[in-house]
């Protein structure tokens, strides 16, 4: 290239010289300029001296190696759930190393997938099925490097990784996934309803104090509230306990046990049945006065004596005595109330009061 350009230049003086008709001194100096022109564009053009010569370096240029690659798609590689397996494919590719004069002949191909395989399936074997996505990104980072095989005779890799999982199975997943959530919900709420029962039946209930303490405790204004809940906290407190209510409290409990004789008012000593029906007791004649128990128990329902419905009452009372075999005392409530009963005809009988019956008759 310098002699290129030193030539090309002098060509163009000497024109240049002979239009021009340079006089005989200028020829020397044009020379002159050319040669100072060659050394500028040679030290222009020529290269810059290496630090250290190639042939010193500790690793010098070498050939690229040749890799080679295959495919492999929809290996089956289990996961951390029996029978749920992944869906692997990528491409495999290998180097194939140096070996002695005497090593067999191998193939470079098998050797490599069975490495790649080898190495997803500790990967894939401890993630659980519906992980398939990030199971997939796990072995784009495990097979991304080169590694020797086992035999030492290839190293390889894996790349373009896709791990899947069928779409049967991830179907059968969703709905195992959903029945475990129900059924965690479900314990959840027996455990709670457990609790509950646990803590009002061993502690709020545990006794009639603590069960007015309870409720104080959630109504601290109504002093007088809790006092009047008193009796109907003590039979709580008992039935939770499957026990009677404690003597202190009898006589708070509002509801009687058996009907009282005479209208007697609640809360008093109740009507004895085993005296008024011993063995020493005999029904009332016509003549006689009404059977008190049934006064009392008309009473204890409610009917007056000008209640139209009471002598419904009574024949229903006479139907019932008789179903169970009680003949005397059905005959008493006909005559204390002249009920003629339906299932016989008896002329004997007084006759039967009419009474207005209203439209709407209560079933009794």
């Amino acid at each position: 290239m310098t002699l290129f350009v030193t030539v090309i230049l002098g060509m163009i003086l000497v024109i240049l010289g002979l239009s021009a008709g340079w006089p005989i001194w200028a020829w020397p100096t044009m020379a002159a300029l050319l040669l100072v022109v060659g050394v500028v564009t040679h030290r222009i053009l020529a290269p810059a001296p290496e630090a250290f010569p190639r042939a010193l370096l500790a690793e010098p240029d070498l050939p690229e190696p040749v890799r080679q690659e295959h495919r492999v798609a929809h290996v089956a590689l289990p996961s951390s759930v029996a029978d749920y397996d992944f869906s692997f494919s990528a491409t495999v590719r290998w180097l194939v190393l140096d070996a002695p004069e005497d090593a067999p002949y191998v193939n470079p191909a098998g050797l490599a997938v069975d490495a790649v395989l080898q190495r997803a399936r500790v990967v894939t074997a401890q993630q659980p099925p519906h992980r398939s996505a990030f199971t997939q990104h796990q072995l784009d980072g495990a097979l991304a490097t080169m590694r020797t095989d086992s035999t030492g005779r290839i190293m390889a890799m894996a790349q373009d990784v896709v791990l899947s999982l069928p779409e049967l199975d991830r179907e059968r997943l969703a709905k195992l996934a959903g029945v475990r959530k129900d059924e965690d919900v479900w314990e959840h709420e027996r455990n709670y309803e457990r609790n509950k029962r646990t803590y009002l039946g061993d502690d709020v209930l545990k006794d009639t104090g603590s069960a007015v303490v309870w409720w104080l405790s959630r109504n601290e204004t109504e002093v007088e509230g809790a006092v009047d809940r008193i009796g109907l906290l003590a039979r709580l407190s008992a039935a939770a306990n499957n026990d009677e209510v404690a003597p202190p409290f009898e006589h708070l409990v509002s509801v009687p046990s058996a009907p009282h004789m005479n209208g007697a008012a609640r809360g008093h000593e109740p009507y004895d049945w085993q005296q008024a029906f011993g063995p020493g007791h005999t029904p009332a004649g016509n003549g006689s006065e009404p059977e008190p128990s049934v006064d009392s128990l008309l009473t204890w329902f409610g009917f007056s004596a000008d209640d139209p419905d009471v002598v419904l009452f009574a024949e229903r009372l006479v139907g019932l005595a008789r179903v169970h075999g009680k003949s005397a005392a059905a005959d008493e409530i006909r005559r204390r109330f002249a009920v003629d009963h339906a299932d016989e005809n008896e002329g004997d009988g007084p006759e039967r009061p009419q009474s207005p019956e209203p439209d709407d008759s209560p079933d009794l």
